[in-house]
């Protein structure tokens, strides 16, 4: 079975398809100074375009992993979570605290998705 990347580089791909099953790697806000709301409404939007990109929506996430900077920002990033994911479609997902790659950086989402 064939392996395709998309958008990488040395170090990783923004996408990588195997079968019938997408990678998306990690991603972050293209404004690391807005609040949690916000970076999380980013971070879900560019989830969308590659989604979009491989041949696939967030009504087919198999899982889903979240990091956060502070878990004080859990009830905020859920809000934007919730209303983002279809009803009956909710993936399988963890949601840990960790220090990001920037301080700024407040949310950090990455997805395994079927085709």
């Amino acid at each position: 079975m064939s392996i395709t990347r998309h958008h990488g580089n040395q170090r990783m791909s923004q996408i990588v398809i195997h079968g019938d099953t997408i990678y998306l790697a990690g991603q972050v806000a293209a404004d690391a100074n807005a609040d949690i709301t916000v970076q999380t409404q980013q971070v879900l939007e560019k989830i969308d375009k590659l989604l979009a990109e491989a041949g696939a929506d967030n009504s087919k996430i198999l899982s889903a992993q979240i990091w956060l900077a502070s878990m004080g920002h859990f009830a905020a990033m859920n809000a934007v979570w919730d209303a983002w994911v279809p009803a009956g479609h909710a993936p399988a997902r963890a949601c840990i605290e960790a220090r990001l790659a920037s301080p700024d950086l407040l949310v950090e989402v990455g997805i395994i998705a079927a085709r």
